[in-house]
């Protein structure tokens, strides 16, 4: 047997055992979720009842229930639903040192986040969580590649991920990357197979970070890739086509390009890793020659699995690296994930996210009921498959009946499990002046009016303006010879559309409460220039997302600098 299938037989058996052993719990919980959910449900109260928060909630007297339903009944009575602006105050208390606020003890790190304000939301960590929810999520998630691609450890694997710890809270507690955490902590079989050491992932300059990615995943033979957000397969396909022979040249003789942006601690640790490897250059070589454009199918041939984002807004960006992989790779879902809460994960190899009731704690409200102040709050067992929710989590981490602010549509089911897409956030819905206008509507019109004009678009966003009640959108068209005249009859057309599809927008035009939109024609690659910039103020590239129709004056500003002059 040769090297490389002893290292795949050796990954795939550690694998199988430690997934396998947390597949089973799941498929147990898939054979009833109300009883799987009823003692989730149970556990945490358990955890938190003597914390400040569960006694000023009364979990004690909530597990006093005798019944699923009365549970139900007792933890909505006691439990506000809330956001993370409720419970603020109590994560500065933890921040600042104090114990048994939200959870038992102090958590062991936070995950930073963007918020609705301007100061980001710190999502408290917890042992608990991490050690027996997140970590063992993770042996599933490995488990799914092999499961559905034997040979996915068989070569290297590159792992986008955010640093794992970026600075310290008041008591000492450091915040940074959950997934650049768990990357950090994976057995040592596991993290022997990644191309690049987890010190590339302090790199700051962002030009630099993706160079030293790439220049070390292009000599290997890298059958996996996992990045959360698709749009990172975008920027490394770009820093690909760029310094393509900068690649080959190191490659050859084993060393790392002088004019990069590095720290130079960091540039010893990256230099000691590379030798001359002239063979693997003269392939490289060749791969230009014979393709001129060398994409990911070229240079990974093997590639088994790539693993990212593929629902919601995110889908925009797959078609820029449409057919860039080999056929055989699957390309499976990210799965619904936030820094709140890894709800699930992607059992089935498609796009649906199997939700976890032995792990977390579910609540929904009903599309059709997300105005009602006085909300009707469904178990996970009441779900039905094509109706949409509003989702709200309870976590081993101090979240408790906490609003993700997503909408998400039930597409199947996994036993008695319900399995769920992510459909936008809840805020991707605006209304200046009721017009309520959806994310998917905007996206959808603009697609429908590409194909009637029989033009593609590169990019595109859309932006409120308040003050002037006007649509400002904003495309880069794929004909890099389009002028304003085609933007404005885009913008005229996606209009036209939003009007058909929309009563109350049509309304609002109708009688100038919403004035004629304003059509802007962007700059070649304003979206890869807008993401860079987004990263070089501090934005992390596993967590960046952009919604494509905002009502935020920050990143409006940030588009008007971007128009084609």
């Amino acid at each position: 047997m040769s090297k490389k299938l002893k290292k795949n037989f050796k990954v795939n058996f550690l694998m199988n055992v430690a997934g396998g052993i947390q597949v089973k719990k799941l498929n147990k919980a898939a054979k009833d979720c109300e009883k799987a959910q009823d003692a989730t449900l149970r556990a945490i109260l358990e955890y938190a009842k003597d914390t400040e928060y569960g006694k000023a909630h009364n979990y004690a007297e909530i597990l006093k229930a005798t019944s699923p339903k009365e549970l139900q009944e007792l933890w909505e009575k006691n439990q506000p639903a809330i956001q993370y602006e409720d419970i603020r105050p109590l994560v500065e208390r933890h921040k600042n040192g104090e114990e048994n606020i939200l959870f038992p003890g102090k958590p062991m790190m936070y995950a930073t986040t963007s918020g609705t304000t301007k100061e980001p939301k710190w999502i408290p960590i917890t042992n608990e969580y991490y050690q027996n929810i997140y970590s063992k999520m993770s042996k599933v998630w490995l488990w799914t590649f092999i499961h559905h691609r034997p040979k996915v450890f068989g070569g290297m694997c590159t792992s986008i991920v955010g640093k794992s710890v970026e600075g310290a809270a008041p008591d000492g507690t450091v915040y940074g990357s959950v997934s650049g955490v768990t990357r950090r902590d994976c057995p040592d079989f596991i993290h022997n197979l990644y191309n690049e050491p987890d010190e590339m992932y302090s790199i700051a300059d962002y030009k630099a970070r993706y160079y030293c990615i790439m220049r070390t995943g292009i000599e290997n033979d890298t059958t996996l890739l996992v990045t959360a957000n698709p749009s990172t397969i975008v920027e490394m396909q770009n820093n690909v086509n760029e310094f393509y022979d900068d690649y080959v040249n190191d490659i050859e003789h084993g060393t790392l390009n002088a004019n990069l942006n590095l720290d130079p601690e960091i540039r010893k640790v990256l230099e000691a890793r590379y030798k001359p490897n002239p063979e693997r250059a003269a392939e490289l070589r060749a791969l230009k020659e014979k393709y001129g454009t060398v994409l990911p199918k070229h240079y990974w041939p093997n590639m088994q699995v790539l693993n990212t984002w593929k629902c919601g807004n995110t889908k925009v960006y797959l078609e820029k690296f449409k057919d860039s992989f080999p056929e055989h790779t699957l390309h499976q879902e990210f799965g619904y994930f936030a820094s709140e809460c890894r709800a699930g994960l992607v059992m089935n190899g498609k796009s649906d996210t199997v939700l976890f009731p032995h792990m977390h704690y579910f609540e929904f409200v009903a599309e059709e009921d997300l105005d009602n102040p006085n909300k009707k709050f469904y178990r996970l067992c009441e779900l039905e498959k094509g109706k949409r929710y509003s989702i709200f989590v309870t976590t081993f981490a101090g979240l408790y009946r906490y609003d993700m602010n997503d909408l998400v549509e039930v597409t199947d089911f996994y036993g008695t499990i319900p399995c769920i897409q992510l459909i936008q956030k809840i805020n991707g819905i605006i209304t200046m002046t009721g017009e309520k206008l959806h994310e998917r509507q905007f996206i959808d019109a603009v697609h429908d009016a590409e194909k009637a004009l029989n033009t593609q678009l590169k990019f595109f966003v859309g932006f409120a303006e308040v003050e002037t009640s006007t649509y400002q959108f904003y495309f880069e068209f794929a004909d890099q010879n389009a002028t304003q005249a085609d933007a404005d009859k885009m913008a005229a057309e996606v209009d036209k559309i939003l009007k058909q599809n929309n009563i109350e927008y049509a309304a609002k035009r109708d009688s100038f409460r919403v004035k004629d939109p304003i059509a802007h024609l962007l700059q070649k690659e304003s979206f890869e220039t807008y993401k860079a910039r987004c990263i070089d103020m501090g934005a992390r590239d596993g967590q960046f997302k952009l919604n494509l129709l905002m009502q935020d004056e920050k990143r409006h500003a940030m588009f008007k600098d971007l128009i084609k002059k």
